[in-house]
């Protein structure tokens, strides 16, 4: 059994489409021998997403109570019991969804902040980090890479552990991992 005081309250897992960022995430939460809780930000907007949804449910198996929350995850979180590890996939999602919800972004990233400062359950969040591609062509695409880096960076800052995940390999970036995913 993992020793709770060796694992991370907030971990942050990035990396970038297809890096192999969700799967770690989960081998992480695994790694606590908690009951397992997942939060997805997604919505099934389009077939190809519904598809997508369906295949990561498949992979994560039974063994995980699963919550949508698109846009609150301090009332998802605040629903779970005592004692639970929660993986939330993912941030840029959540962040798409509050753009197009037109709301206050820096308002919701400090709502969000504390909430996940006071959750009693350690909590592991999956984000794109965007800022390694080429620079968007529309102010708009340039607004969303510029406010998913400050997400990115202000969930860093708070985190105890950051993992940058590429080709399926983690490089932890602060902290350390816990015993068996070293």
């Amino acid at each position: 059994m993992l020793d709770t005081n060796t694992y991370p309250h907030l971990a942050l897992i990035l990396g970038g489409a297809s890096s192999g960022k969700s799967a770690f995430a989960e081998r992480l939460a695994t790694s606590a021998c908690r009951p397992r809780a997942y939060i997805a930000t997604s919505q099934p907007l389009d077939d190809e997403m519904e598809v997508k949804i369906a295949k990561h449910q498949r992979d994560r198996g039974p063994d995980w109570q699963t919550m949508e929350a698109p846009f609150d995850l301090g009332a998802a979180l605040a629903e779970l019991s005592y004692n639970s590890v929660v993986l939330i996939d993912c941030m840029t999602l959540w962040l798409s969804n509050q753009m197009q919800a037109e709301a206050d972004i820096e308002i919701e990233v400090d709502s969000l902040l504390t909430t996940l400062s006071k959750s009693p359950n350690p909590v592991v969040c999956v984000s794109n980090e965007l800022g390694m591609g080429l620079v968007p062509n529309t102010s708009l695409g340039r607004r969303f890479r510029d406010l998913q880096g400050v997400l990115n960076k202000r969930l860093a800052e708070q985190a105890d552990l950051v993992v940058f995940v590429a080709a399926g390999l983690p490089l932890v970036l602060k902290g350390g991992l816990p015993e068996g995913l070293a």
